[in-house]
């Protein structure tokens, strides 16, 4: 749809939800949208549910808000964002970055760790603090909903497939091996777990995604992920297997 951008057309029609016990957070947003982008909007609050429905039912929409621009409905706060380009209208909703902000976040805090311990940003040490971290934040993410996590993984891991319970105690293990490993104690223990959820993992992810050449979900972030199994999946639990074999050496020295 053709948009002009001169000065003086930049104005948008916006109705939205605005009552006593509920502001639409979509509606908020479609606003900002609009307005980063120049727009003078004029806003219309539709106060009650029966003013929502009767708007609804006289243009013919299910939802709310509704931006018009130019005498022409753009849509609710997505279809807006397509309009300024800011999303594909082919999107299958496939992302990786639910797990670019949770390893940016175990990298600054192994960093954090580092500098604490050692006052200089980077070590060896930093490398295995950013492993385990990342494993307690990704067990963290699994245990928020262990039925759908469990759900997802039995879809590609081949020991879950064999032994259904080993998705429900997965995060447990991933988790405490993780804090273990952060705290550098009981290694006879934190070792050999990491070593056998990591190892089971990368067969399992390898197999799935390039010998059975299959798309699905990873159940790496949680069984809400939206992120594609593969190459991130297979680094993860290739991390857990390196660390797990170099923290083992080290005990065992």
């Amino acid at each position: 749809m053709p948009k002009d951008n001169s000065a003086d057309a930049k104005s948008a029609i916006l109705y939205r939800m605005v009552m006593s016990e509920h502001t639409c957070p979509y509606g908020l947003k479609s606003k900002d949208l609009l307005e980063r982008h120049g727009y003078k909007v004029e806003d219309h609050h539709l106060k009650t549910k029966e003013e929502t429905e009767a708007f609804k039912a006289e243009h013919d929409v299910k939802t709310t808000p509704q931006t018009f621009i130019d005498g022409q409905r753009i849509g609710g706060h997505e279809d807006l964002l397509v309009f300024f380009g800011k999303a594909d209208p082919a999107d299958d909703g496939l992302s990786y970055t639910p797990v670019i902000a949770l390893f940016s976040v175990a990298a600054l805090t192994a960093v954090a760790f580092t500098w604490y311990a050692f006052g200089t940003l980077l070590a060896w040490q930093t490398l295995g603090w950013f492993v385990s971290l990342s494993m307690i934040l990704l067990g963290l993410q699994k245990l928020k909903d262990i039925e759908s996590f469990s759900t997802m993984f039995l879809n590609y891991d081949l020991l879950a497939k064999r032994w259904v319970r080993y998705g429900y105690i997965y995060p447990f293990i991933e988790t405490g091996a993780g804090i273990l490993m952060t705290a550098m104690v009981a290694t006879w223990l934190s070792t050999p777990l990491a070593l056998l959820i990591g190892t089971i993992g990368a067969v399992s992810v390898f197999k799935a995604v390039y010998i059975d050449k299959r798309e699905l979900k990873c159940a790496c972030v949680g069984g809400d992920s939206n992120v594609p199994l593969g190459f991130v999946s297979l680094t993860e639990n290739l991390g857990m297997v390196a660390m797990s074999v170099v923290m083992l050496a080290l005990f065992l020295t």
